[in-house]
């Protein structure tokens, strides 16, 4: 199934950018303005200024950000201050962050696969992509020829032969190590020997992969290759734009957190909130408990780690409580979903969400952004709700890898704003250079 290739990766050169964690940035999708004069201030290597260089006023065909990129880009390559391997490599990339007090290690290979059509189900995407994210992508993967974040992608490793494997790489080369900023900090060892990479990628010849983050850059690079073939005069299949840069990772990873996306609502008229209860409670039965108990969360969490029955979590039903809704006709709630949807998609708390309660009981359209606002921190969301930032909190379950690899099976995708792969990908650690 997957193709999976070792290549010359280009990295930043320590001896003149430093540390690497102060020119190493987030992928462009999470880069807010002021995370941007932050990168910006930080570092004058930082990898912003590939990655998402600024619009400037008088932009224009020959002079423009992706422009600027692709000549940065190229001087770096030339003073060194980016260098390419000389071997080609398998990168094992650990990832250290924090969460809620614990530290996490995810171990992740960054590596280059085959660009395959959705069709051929070898690739298989979980979520839809939209039209302004590729076309930015696409605009910067012809100035700069190169994969500068990766697409992060599962594999499911039930034999445990992928575990095993790393674990005999540990004593690899010590390529790439970082010391801690915000929260995180990187290594990256490289697997150079051949036998060992052949070994390596032989294990997924039977393997589809599952697109967990970077669908937009996927499907890019996807347009990119096309374009790119019809400039060649003889067809070759191994020629570099053939190929993405992927990080890979095992779904079921207690490392690989994946946070749902809650839902915030607000303007909602008057006329909506009232009787929404009575309206909640032909389809769910509603409990409440109140907000003031020191152990509310943890009863919160025990109760809906019970799967009997779907069970969803809502702040501002009733003032002072933290309302369980558990669903009480799972075949009511399919009723009012679109036929052509799989069972998998149906039995989601997110389509339940977005079906049943915004759509048939409040009469909102689930991607009404005017009305709908989005965050993966269940604190915020419930803050939010306390303080009046909004009228009502949904409060989504955690979601798990198998989840996402069911609804990819199936060939359905999830309803948008379902995951928040945490902690991103970083952009600038290897980048692929399509030359």
């Amino acid at each position: 199934m997957a193709e999976i290739k070792p290549f010359c990766g280009v990295h930043y050169n320590r001896e003149i950018t430093g540390d690497i964690s102060n020119v190493i940035c987030p992928p462009y999708d999470i880069i807010s303005p002021r995370m941007d004069e932050q990168l910006h201030n930080r570092n004058a290597y930082n990898f912003i200024r590939i990655e998402y260089n600024r619009l400037q006023e008088d932009d224009s065909d020959t002079n423009n950000r992706y422009t600027r990129s692709a000549a940065l880009f190229q001087q770096w390559l030339e003073q060194k201050v980016m260098v390419t391997d000389d071997e080609p490599a398998i990168y094992v990339h650990d990832q250290f962050f924090h969460l809620e007090g614990d530290q996490y290690k995810r171990r992740s290979l960054i590596v280059r696969v085959r660009l395959e059509e959705w069709s051929k189900n070898i690739v298989r995407p979980h979520e839809k992509t939209f039209r302004g994210p590729k076309k930015d992508r696409i605009n910067l993967l012809w100035a700069l020829n190169a994969n500068t974040s990766s697409v992060m992608s599962m594999y499911e490793d039930k034999d445990l032969k992928i575990t095993s494997f790393l674990k005999k790489m540990d004593t690899g080369k010590l390529l790439i190590s970082t010391d801690e900023i915000d929260g995180e900090r990187h290594n990256v060892w490289t697997i150079t020997d051949p036998e060992a990479v052949k070994e390596f990628c032989d294990y997924f010849n039977n393997k589809p992969l599952y697109i967990a983050d970077g669908h937009h850059r996927y499907e890019s690079a996807l347009v990119y290759k096309k374009e790119r073939s019809t400039c060649d005069v003889v067809e070759n299949p191994d020629a570099p734009y053939n190929f993405v840069m992927m990080t890979l990772m095992d779904m079921d990873d207690p490392n690989l957190i994946i946070f749902p996306t809650h839902r915030l609502l607000h303007d909602l008229k008057s006329e909506t909130l009232i009787g929404l209860e009575e309206k909640l409670n032909m389809y769910f039965d509603i409990e409440h408990l109140s907000l003031d108990a020191s152990d509310v969360w943890q009863k919160v969490d025990s109760i809906i780690e019970d799967e009997a029955n779907m069970k969803l979590t809502v702040i501002g039903l009733k003032q002072g409580a933290v309302s369980i809704l558990t669903l009480k006709d799972l075949s009511a709630a399919v009723a009012m979903m679109p036929a052509e949807r799989s069972d998998v998609y149906k039995k989601m708390d997110v389509s339940i969400v977005d079906h049943v309660i915004l759509e048939k009981i409040l009469g909102i359209q689930s991607d009404d952004e005017k009305r709908i606002a989005y965050t993966h921190e269940r604190k915020e969301a419930v803050s939010r709700a306390l303080n009046g930032d909004c009228q009502l909190a949904i409060i989504m379950n955690m979601v798990k890898g198998q989840t996402i690899k069911d609804i990819a099976d199936v060939k359905d995708r999830m309803p948008r704003k379902s995951t928040y792969f945490y902690p991103k990908l970083p952009s600038g650690l290897i980048v692929n250079h399509l030359v």
